[in-house]
């Protein structure tokens, strides 16, 4: 008996949800005395996972496997699972992983618990704490299963250092050319920016900006604080920014430390896609605007006039604390 959490990787390097996602599984383990042991894909670091109380990392060494696929990953991580005797598995909330965690539900005869944001609250019965309603509740669900699956949201429990030695052992899952049906012809992916999955903090803009022409602003302030740009699904409909910066229910959650709406009126959709922010902020011209009920904080004023100055005043803060 064992806790197996799925650690992803790109280019070789892990994202910031696998530790986030390591961090989890250490506590789990620990509660059930037992364990915690990762699987990684094509990834030179394995090593490092060790930071946060994995004791072993069993790293899948394949060409073809650089590139995720559902199905190939969860045929991997099955045979992984049952070569570990794991009876509960972790897996993140991005994109892949819901991708990823239904087959293994499927394949495991598992009961699956997505958007978990706790510890467990018991583990004899297993009870684990999710957000619902799009984030505006939580419920505490009992998985009555053999094997458990858990998806942990995102920036919810946060990446724990427990310093211990992970053993890195190769393993070679056996795969057949049906799982490998479905493939990735093109991946169209912004170089060189911090991604929105991986940001502490996000600044997005919505039709309040006017224009495509007046998005400078956005990048300048997100360049200040390291942040990563979005926007509201109005402005990719435009065509003013990629669908791949759209976030809201309908596009990317949002689940950084930090979020400000720039523009933005907060449409019911675009606030349940951003909600499980820990600090949002909103600048806007109309008081009445439904995103200054669920902000932190608000700014009633002109966009053209509060960025500038507020990069202006972050520029001069970063310079006098160098």
């Amino acid at each position: 008996m064992s806790v197996l959490v799925y650690t992803e990787s790109e280019n070789g390097a892990f994202k910031k949800n696998a530790f986030e996602v390591a961090s989890y599984a250490n506590a789990v383990a620990s509660q059930m005395g037992t364990a915690a042991t990762a699987v990684s894909f094509n990834c030179s670091e394995a090593e490092s996972l060790g930071a946060y109380g994995i004791t072993k990392v069993l790293n899948i060494a394949d060409e073809k496997l650089k590139t995720f696929s559902a199905k190939a990953y969860a045929h991997a991580l099955v045979e992984a699972a049952k070569s570990e005797d794991a009876t509960v598995i972790i897996v993140s909330s991005s994109t892949d992983s819901k991708f990823l965690a239904p087959i293994l539900t499927a394949k495991l005869k598992a009961g699956y618990v997505p958007n978990v944001v706790a510890a467990p609250e018991s583990t004899s019965p297993f009870v684990v704490k999710r957000t619902a309603f799009s984030n505006k509740g939580f419920g505490q669900t009992q998985i009555n299963t053999d094997v458990k699956i858990i998806g942990v949201s995102n920036n919810s429990f946060g990446a724990h250092e427990n310093n211990t030695t992970a053993t890195i052992e190769n393993f070679s899952p056996t795969l057949s050319e049906a799982d490998y049906n479905v493939k990735s012809i093109e991946i169209d992916k912004a170089v060189g920016k911090v991604t929105i999955a991986d940001a502490d903090i996000v600044v997005s803009g919505g039709r309040g900006l006017k224009g495509p022409e007046n998005w400078g602003m956005i990048e300048e302030l997100a360049e200040v604080l390291g942040a990563a740009t979005a926007c509201s699904k109005p402005v990719s409909d435009m065509g003013w920014r990629p669908h791949g910066e759209h976030v809201g229910q309908t596009g990317k959650p949002v689940a950084s430390n930090l979020y400000i709406a720039i523009g933005i009126s907060g449409a019911i959709q675009h606030l349940a896609g951003v909600s499980a922010s820990k600090v949002k902020v909103v600048i806007n011209t109309d008081e009445e605007a439904p995103f200054f009920k669920a902000a932190d904080y608000g700014i009633v004023g002109d966009a053209f006039e509060v960025v500038p100055q507020l990069v202006q005043k972050l520029k001069e803060f970063k310079a006098q604390n160098a």
